[in-house]
């Protein structure tokens, strides 16, 4: 069931709706969703129960008619004000979403603003007698520069919006509207190039047009952007500065300017749109059919989507699980790993339950669905992810938050310096007008505006080459700034794959014989626990007797007839019932798994005489006891999240040295991370499709280049070489970024106000500001090409998080 309450708008009031719908039922599961008032429950309890519970407790769902406490004024159907939601293409941060609230809330009768940022879908309610209207309301987003769709009614309750951003079409970046602006002008910038050096005096006339045809787009935004309620936008910075430029006769300088800050912006788009990418992504792990059995016995395919409570469903060798449910008949192994993260299958027999997008390894299943298509386990993680995303809020751009200041300021004091002097002292008018124009070109922020984006660019550039792939500038500024990183185990920390670690003959001197006859049995398994066991037999050139009459016990043991013995190889529980286990043969077993590792015995069915044991275990990546260490030496505190059992656990991170967690489901991990993030800046680790919601409510998100595109798209950054001492390389790269950015704006202004001192002085006139200007503007982009020199952690692994300024050359 869905509601949509209008009361609910923080997390203290979601934890209330969620107390009083488990107060009727303790066992409901409940999904909340501040941003946009909507509110998911499976439950027994019925609808109009609920809704009683819910007005009592004073948040009432939208249209109930269920008694309401007295407390709490009813709200007539008739008089609910209509409900409106859009699509809203184009927006690449939560600046852009601040910006559009901003001006929709000073439209009269324009109330309850929502706007998700991962879904692209606005949601508002407009007062039946407003004088503004639909148009009005698209005409105001599309001033702004993004685009808008029909509106829908939305007296229903809004859903996840998967099904919106799969039917719009994808373009790549270069048809975008960004894209083109940013190919059009490096066009113009190449010819202009061209030009200016066979035919100089031309070239100033192509770069001028470059300026005019690049910053037309950002001025009228600008415009419109200060009409709504945001006068100092980055905009209209980027406007002053580029203009002012382009006025002092630097028509190369204004065009670069335009040019990197429309290159920012495509990027900014970019990131965005994979993020969004990641969320369609999600939604095609479960399959789009099911083989439903009908009461008859029957079978036919059926649309998942179709699917009821309570139906019974086939699921054969290799298919994904179409819903969330509970075996009713059957055993096998299920693949889990798009859920926990578990590489290893699970056995599964009547009575368990499975998740939505589990694959099958090996048996057959009737499987009762127990919940929808809309509430299974990835519908869920898919939710995760968009609130997550929805609520995180990127780190402000410095640029932007001081312009909010600087431009109207140094306005104020140029016009200030030009009119005082002649009205209140009778001073020279002519002398005046030149100091105040003067100031004006000094103040010109070209070399503030280019201080961060040069060194992002050389920061993003350098990133790219040790294969650390950052998506934006955002992300690059807010990873060095974390004390600590949480790492998914699977994949991760670890290979990702069994290895074979021990082999064990109950009879000495023959592990030879025991390592071959185990593999000869899972010969013809494709489990990963036997191909591990066949590779490393292959790999010590052991010879492999051939197997007859295989067959397999789904989720217990494998059996064949190997030189006219009957043998097996199963779990330990399996060897336990089926074969005499001394004393000492459990103490090994319980041994080997206390160190983490996936035991099988060797079993002669014959004479019920366990013959020996193969261990395996997820090994560390090579590089994993390194990159953690490196992170200790830097300040950054590591900690282990995993799906995967405590002994696996404890025995992988005791030997990397973390801390950890374990038996994680994905709500756990992102609980976890949600109480890390409240004492310091928080970044996940992860390569699976149970990361997701993690990487995405973290501070910063990074995902292994060997793992599911669907971790990659959703994560702030990609490790493509997938090295753990790249986490380390990231971070280092950051702080030296952010250090170059912070040197870069102290040069700047520090710059501008000794010649702003100098020229009200009358000591400097417009040449050596001009010369200021320019020269402020050459040293920050040569100290921003430091960076293309980064050497990785090794060489600052020893500095604190905070790292102390160099010199600028």
């Amino acid at each position: 069931m869905r509601f949509h309450i209008e009361d609910m708008t923080c997390g203290g009031c979601a934890g209330n709706v969620v107390k009083a719908i488990q107060s009727v039922d303790p066992n409901a599961e409940v999904i909340t969703d501040p941003p946009t008032r909507s509110v998911q429950v499976t439950s027994s309890a019925t609808r109009a129960q609920l809704e009683s519970a819910l007005c009592q407790a004073g948040y009432p769902p939208r249209g109930s008619d269920a008694p309401i406490a007295k407390s709490v004024a009813p709200i007539p159907a008739q008089e609910m004000p209509p409900g409106l939601s859009m699509q809203v293409q184009g927006m690449d941060c939560a600046s852009c979403v601040g910006k559009i609230e901003t001006a929709l809330a000073r439209m009269p009768g324009v109330s309850d603003i929502r706007l998700n940022f991962a879904t692209e879908r606005l949601e508002l309610t407009l007062a039946p007698e407003s004088p503004t209207q639909l148009g009005d309301i698209k005409k105001t987003i599309k001033s702004l520069g993004f685009g808008v769709s029909a509106s829908t009614d939305q007296s229903a309750t809004p859903g996840i919006g998967t099904d919106d951003q799969a039917a719009a079409p994808q373009l790549r970046w270069w048809q975008t509207r960004k894209g083109k602006q940013v190919v059009g002008l490096g066009i113009l910038m190449a010819t202009a190039y061209a030009i200016a050096l066979f035919f100089p005096n031309y070239g100033t006339w192509v770069f001028g047009a470059a300026v005019v045809v690049g910053v037309f787009p950002f001025a009228r935004k600008a415009l419109a952007l200060a009409k709504s309620g945001s006068p100092f936008s980055i905009e209209t910075l980027m406007s002053v500065a580029a203009l002012g430029a382009l006025f002092i006769g630097e028509a190369e300088e204004a065009a670069a300017v335009v040019f990197l800050f429309s290159v920012g912006e495509l990027l900014e788009s970019v990131a965005a749109g994979h993020a969004r990418a990641g969320i369609r992504a999600l939604a095609s792990l479960v399959p789009k059919t099911a083989v439903l059995i009908d009461p008859q016995g029957g079978q036919r395919e059926v649309p998942a989507a179709s699917l009821d409570v309570n139906d019974r469903v086939l699921v054969r060798p290799g298919d994904r699980v179409s819903a969330d449910g509970v075996i009713i008949q059957g055993t096998s192994s299920l693949d889990e790993s798009p859920i926990t993260g578990e590489s290893i299958p699970l056995a599964k027999t009547a009575g368990d339950n499975v998740f939505a997008g589990s694959i099958n390894v090996d048996g057959v299943l009737q499987i009762r669905v127990e919940k929808a298509t809309a509430d299974n386990t990835i519908s869920r993680i898919i939710h995760l992810v968009e609130q997550a995303q929805a609520s995180k809020a990127p780190t402000a751009r410095f640029i932007e938050q001081f312009s909010r200041y600087y431009t109207p300021a140094v306005m104020a004091i140029a016009a200030l310096i030009v009119l005082v002097p002649p009205l209140a002292m009778g001073a020279d008018w002519e002398t005046w007008l030149y100091r105040g124009l003067a100031l004006l070109l000094i103040a010109c922020p070209c070399a503030l505006v280019l201080s961060t984006p040069a060194a992002i660019a050389s920061g993003l550039a350098v990133g790219t080459r040790r294969g650390l792939l950052i998506k934006g500038g955002n992300a690059l500024e807010t990873i060095g700034r974390v004390s600590a990183i949480a790492f998914d185990k699977t994949g991760t920390l670890t290979e990702g794959k069994p290895r074979v670690t021990d082999v064990v003959a109950f009879t000495p001197g023959r592990e030879d014989e025991i390592l071959a006859l185990a593999a000869s049995v899972e010969s013809g398994s494709n489990h990963p626990l036997a191909k591990a066991i066949v590779s490393h037999a292959e790999a010590a050139n052991s010879v492999i007797p051939a197997a007859s009459h295989g067959s397999a016990t789904a989720g217990k043991a494998v059996h064949a007839s190997v030189a006219g013995r009957q043998l097996a190889i199963g779990s330990p529980i399996y060897a336990a019932q089926a074969a005499t286990l001394t004393q000492g043969q459990r103490a090994r077993i319980e041994a080997l798994q206390h160190d983490g590792k996936t035991v099988s015995v060797l079993l002669d069915e014959q004479t019920r005489e366990a013959l020996g044991l193969v261990a395996l275990r997820d090994e560390p990546r090579q590089d994993a006891q390194e990159g953690v260490a490196e992170l200790k030496a830097m300040g950054v505190r590591s900690v282990m999240l995993t799906g995967d059992n405590r002994l696996t656990a404890q025995a992988i991170a005791g030997h990397l040295g973390m801390e950890w967690e374990a038996e994680l489901l994905p709500q756990d991990k992102l609980r976890l991370i949600d109480e890390m993030k409240r004492s310091a800046k928080v970044a996940m680790v992860g390569d699976g499709i149970n990361d997701a919601p993690a990487l995405a409510t973290a501070d910063v998100g990074i995902a292994m280049g060997g793992g599911t595109d669907v971790a990659i798209e959703t994560a702030d950054a990609a490790l493509l070489k997938s090295r753990v001492t790249d986490v380390a390389h990231l971070v280092a790269l950051s702080r030296a970024t952010m250090a170059n950015i912070h040197q870069n704006v102290i040069f700047a202004l520090g710059l501008k106000a000794v010649f702003l001192i100098t020229t009200v002085l009358g000591v400097t006139g417009l040449w050596v500001a001009v010369m200021a200007d320019t020269g402020a503007t050459a040293i920050v982009t040569l100290n921003a090409l430091r960076l293309l020199r980064f050497k990785g952690a090794a060489a600052t692994k020893h500095h604190q998080p905070r790292m102390q300024p160099a010199s600028v050359l």
